[in-house]
């Protein structure tokens, strides 16, 4: 389920496009004044990457981590910005150090790494200097003090879901997690997405992580849900985990999903053959702007010959929101007051902000699958304070 997320608090006492590029001034224009040092001509960036691990999963992700990194920066314009790239090895230790080095050598800001562990060391590494770590993790409690994460986070997804079943008369929610820590953090995110929205958390059920959990959970979850007149079911379950499972038997068991609506916190057309489950026919999902994601993807294919790694994108949002700040100028340069400024930046996964609390807001859109196909119900908003928000 949380193919980023990975434990570590940070330590108390340390501390797209080319059409993309040119919305990216736009989207900042009506930002707050800030103070600090303001921005040259050239940035120099570095890039944390997983490279050096001996995994070839890892040095796929670093590969495409500066392959999308590079690809902006062409977009901006080539030469504004200098990329160095280091190597952490996914290792805590190794990500501090790179971090060190990093900076000694010119860094402006860090980009990555990918590990929340790494994420974590590498903030607390330089946070003497006065630079900011822009990390690829989803986990909110690395957030904070000079590290904030581009990774999707399950709050985000959850309020943006949560908002639109009340808006569809469907907000008496009901949650089903897998027993296990990550359940359990998606379902606290769920609750407080629920209660953003001003809906109403009807029940709670939960599951053994395993077959036989699924099977021998399933009759008290739909009585539960019937007993609280829940109208909707949000499951924390993933395709490679419960998912399959858990949305045949419930469905089988007499929650039909075209009336008690499932709701998916994860991604439920990856693989794309999930679609064609029978148990979540019906089922709502949330996923970045697909139409810029797709553009992403082709301009991608086309500089380097094949598809990019599903959290590359990330690598390009972050270069997209220094480029917007150095098209902005003025005073506050790379702060975290001038980052986290709340009219957000434009990248290949739609808009986002970064918040003054380390964590992000992403704009998403919201998908229902209709006959094994993918449809979008409420399109991603392109601009804060529009549609879905």
């Amino acid at each position: 389920m949380l193919s980023v997320l990975s434990g570590a608090r940070k330590s108390l006492t340390s501390a797209m496009l080319v059409l993309c590029s040119l919305l990216l001034a736009a989207c900042v224009s009506g930002a707050p004044s800030v103070t600090g040092p303001g921005l040259g001509e050239n940035v120099t960036v570095a890039l944390l990457v997983p490279g050096g691990s001996g995994q070839a999963g890892d040095e796929l992700l670093a590969k495409g981590l500066e392959n999308a990194a590079r690809l902006a920066i062409a977009d901006l314009g080539g030469n504004s910005i200098t990329l160095k790239v280091y190597n952490t090895a996914g290792q805590p230790a190794q990500a501090a150090a790179m971090a060190t080095l990093a900076v000694s050598e010119g860094a402006q800001i860090i980009l990555g790494p990918v590990f929340a562990q790494e994420a974590n060391a590498a903030g607390v590494a330089v946070s003497g200097s006065g630079i900011n770590v822009l990390s690829f993790s989803n986990n909110p409690d690395i957030a904070g003090n000079n590290v904030f994460i581009l990774g999707p986070t399950f709050l985000n997804t959850a309020k943006r879901l949560s908002s639109y079943a009340v808006g569809q008369g469907q907000g008496r929610i009901m949650i089903v997690q897998d027993k296990n820590p990550a359940g359990d953090l998606a379902r606290v995110a769920i609750e407080r997405g629920i209660a953003a929205a001003g809906g109403v958390l009807a029940a709670n059920g939960s599951y053994e992580f395993s077959q036989n959990g699924v099977v021998s959970a399933v009759p008290g979850i739909v009585a539960s849900a019937k007993s609280s007149g829940a109208n909707a079911i949000f499951l924390t379950a993933d395709t490679s985990g419960a998912l399959p499972l858990i949305t045949q038997l419930l469905s089988e068991a007499g929650l039909d999903p075209a009336t008690t609506r499932y709701i998916g916190l994860t991604r439920w057309d990856i693989p794309q053959a999930t679609l064609s489950l029978p148990g979540v026919q019906s089922g709502w999902f949330a996923l970045p702007d697909p139409a810029l994601f797709q553009q992403f993807q082709s301009r991608y294919a086309t500089a380097y010959g094949e598809p990019p790694h599903p959290i590359a994108g990330l690598a390009y949002d972050g270069i997209a929101a220094v480029g917007a700040l150095m098209k902005r100028g003025g005073e506050g340069g790379l702060s975290s007051a001038a980052l986290s400024q709340g009219a957000g930046f434009v990248g290949v996964n739609g808009i986002f902000r970064l918040l003054p609390d380390g964590t992000n807001e992403r704009g998403l859109a919201v998908a229902e699958i209709q006959n094994a196909q993918m449809v979008i119900v409420s399109p991603a908003p392109r601009a804060f304070g529009g549609a879905g928000f």
